[in-house]
Formats: C-alpha cells, structure tokens, sequence
C-alpha cells in the first residue's frame, strides 16, 4: 500500500514537472540506439516492457488493435510529456462515435518506473527505425 501511494505522488510529480516546463525538443526526449538492426539495452528492455503491460490492448509491436490506437502513428505527432501525460494519468474520449479510454498506469511500477524504455521502443518504430518482432540485442549478433 505504501508503494503504490508513492508511486501514485511520484507519477503526479513527474507529470506535473513534465506538464509545466516548455515542449522538449527531440534531442531531449527519451532516445533509441539502433545500429545494423541491433538495438542497445534500454531500447529492448522497452520491447519486453511493452510486451508486458501495453500488447494486450495496442497490439503487436504498438501496431493497434480494434479497441486501441497504433502507438507506431501516434508517435508521428506525439511528443514524450503527452505521451507521459496519457500513460501515467489515463485519459477518457467518450463521444457518440467512439468510446476510447486509457487507464491510469502512473502506479504501475513496471512501466512508470521503465517510460523512456518504453517510449525509445515506440518512437524506434514509429520512426521506421526497427522492424516488427521481436529485435536483437547489441551483443546477439550471432
């Protein structure tokens, strides 16, 4: 219980310090190595974060699915703070035409604790950096 609460006050914080300072340009946002199809450690931990908390409503590889947005377009227009801002506080898009809504993940541990992971994974693939699947690891060249 205590956890979560500082985890909730710490996805607050962050958000809130994200929010409040000017739009990052993107050599300040969370980057992504991808080198001869090989990524380095914080990208692939991205990929299995991903796989772990986002997959089962955007989709293989952030491609989408029939309930949720391809994250690999939205990152086309979105910057880190709003992305920041949907994954730790949620977001509601309740029209007539559609019923979207994203949950709050700013206590969950394994992906606020691991967003600039998550995030470098996405945006390397929204910028057609790294293929759909599974990507190697510096180091597992074999």
């Amino acid at each position: 219980m205590r956890h979560s609460s500082a985890l909730a006050l710490l996805g607050v914080l962050c958000t809130g310090a994200l929010l409040s300072s000017a739009p990052a340009a993107a050599q300040n946002d969370p980057a992504y190595v991808v080198e001869n199809g090989l990524v380095d450690q914080h990208t692939f931990n991205g990929y299995r974060r991903y796989g772990e908390s986002c997959h089962r409503c955007h989709g293989p590889d952030g491609a989408g699915s029939s309930y949720a947005p391809s994250l690999s377009e939205s990152l086309k227009t979105m910057t880190y703070q709003e992305f920041a801002e949907v994954v730790v506080n949620g977001r509601q898009n309740v029209t007539k035409a559609q019923n979207n809504v994203m949950p709050s993940f700013g206590t969950t541990e394994d992906v606020v604790l691991y967003l600039d992971d998550i995030y470098g994974y996405l945006k390397a693939r929204s910028d057609g950096k790294l293929p759909r699947g599974r990507p190697k690891r510096v180091g597992e060249e074999d």
